[in-house]
């Protein structure tokens, strides 16, 4: 069997044992728009559960739009152009728009990668500028939530006449679903916020999970904190494989949301019909699997279907390496797995990005894990407590030969964006380690 892995901007091709492949799991078949420019200007005239983009700017001096940053493959272009004619009809000059790229944790996007993400036209006429989570002094207090949790704002979107969320709708490995709210946490919150909201004990619970909205702790924290933000209006959009759009969802923050991950939900979220001794997943492809940091998506979605001692082969192209320095630093000072946990419960943050290396971590109790990948050499890899492997199909050599020839396959070559699903909820892979 010949496939294409989503790796890089090219993709990896692997040839798989056709008699041990049980399934290969992609998204369902969903026509994308034919006319994607025009259903996002009747979604401004026509939204959900809020008055027309263009009654909203009537009357406002000013203007921040927050949109993803590089790691996510957002049609900023096509979700910008109209909206900067309608709030410049509306009154509100280009010189008082703001258009905030809510980098969250990561790092700042560069001249080039703003040029890319926003286009030529838009990067030389508006002001488009990164959020800095770690810049105490850009930030705002609003409020603290039940927990005790501060709420810090980037204080250019809390003093701006109109906020406006851009973004794009796909699984979500603590969120359940991106976009909505989550342009606000963690896309423009300070370091602080987040050190309670992507703290250990937030991410160490089974409910916060790929797919899932209902009695997701941090979903609701995240609501809480964007409506305590007062978002005016969101614009999302759903994608297929091929990054083409398939829905356009916009007007109130929760109601414009929760109709886009209901869609998606019908196309990206695939029954298999049991667990697998081997998965073979990616990181996505890029843009997001550009780090370590990033690709270890693939490897979440992977544990729902692999069984408990099996093999995951994860495949990325890692064209930044590891990750933040910060998340480098805390991976190469652990000893083993056990040390993350032994640390992590006796202090709920210890350093910037550690939520992935406890995905990592959680990961690495469930199963084997073998990586493949051009952006780390194959020490980096052992250091980070996983198997390199030269190719996939020598991963899957290995792994046959630890589990035997019965042993069955399941591939998921788009990673994170599909997540499978068995008969039987999986439970535990988090809550073990409270």
């Amino acid at each position: 069997m010949n496939l294409i892995l989503s790796y890089g901007r090219t993709g990896l091709p692997v040839t798989l044992p056709d008699r041990k492949v049980m399934q290969v799991v992609g998204m369902k078949q969903v026509e994308p728009l034919a006319d994607p420019e025009n259903a996002v200007k009747d979604a401004y005239t026509g939204p959900v559960g809020t008055a027309p983009l263009a009654e909203l700017a009537t009357g406002k001096k000013s203007a921040v739009i927050v949109i993803s940053d590089t790691t996510r493959p957002v049609p900023n272009e096509t979700l910008l152009v109209p909206m900067l004619d309608v709030l410049e009809t509306a009154g509100i000059d280009k010189s008082r728009i703001i258009i905030l790229i809510a980098t969250g944790i990561h790092r700042q996007a560069t001249l080039e990668e703003i040029i890319r993400l926003v286009g030529t036209r838009i990067a030389g006429k508006y002001n488009v500028v990164n959020h800095d989570a770690e810049n105490a002094g850009m930030h705002l207090l609003i409020n603290t939530l039940n927990d005790g949790t501060p709420i810090y704002i980037d204080k250019r979107f809390l003093q701006a006449d109109l906020k406006i969320c851009t973004g794009l709708v796909e699984l979500h490995l603590m969120a359940g679903f991106s976009g909505g709210r989550k342009s606000i946490l963690p896309g423009i919150a300070s370091l602080e916020t987040l050190k309670h909201l992507h703290g250990y004990r937030m991410i160490q619970q089974d409910t916060t999970s790929y797919g899932r909205l209902r009695e997701n702790p941090f979903h609701q924290a995240a609501v809480a904190v964007a409506r305590a933000a007062g978002v005016d209006f969101i614009a999302n959009v759903t994608l297929d494989e091929h990054h083409r759009i398939t829905g356009v969802f916009c007007g109130d923050l929760v109601e414009a949301h929760e109709q886009a991950c209901s869609f998606l939900e019908t196309y990206a979220i695939v029954d298999v019909p049991k667990q697998a001794d081997i998965v073979v997943t990616t990181g996505g492809g890029f843009p997001l699997d550009a780090t370590l940091y990033q690709s270890l998506k693939g490897l979440v979605t992977a544990l729902q279907v692999v069984k408990p001692g099996g093999t995951v082969i994860l495949a990325a192209e890692n064209r930044e390496g590891v990750g933040s320095p910060e998340f480098t630093g805390f991976l190469n000072r652990l000893e083993n797995p056990e040390e993350f946990f032994e640390l992590s419960k006796k202090q709920n943050y210890i350093a910037k990005d550690q939520w992935m290396l406890q995905e990592l971590m959680n990961g690495l109790h469930h199963c084997e894990i073998m990586y493949y990948t051009y952006g780390m050499t194959g020490e980096q890899v052992r250091d980070s407590f996983m198997i390199p492997v030269e190719t996939v199909e020598a991963g899957i050599d290995a792994a046959l030969g630890r589990h035997g020839n019965g042993a069955d396959i399941l591939v998921i070559p788009g990673g994170p964006y599909v997540l499978p699903r068995p008969p039987v909820t999986v439970t535990g892979l988090y809550s073990w380690q409270t």
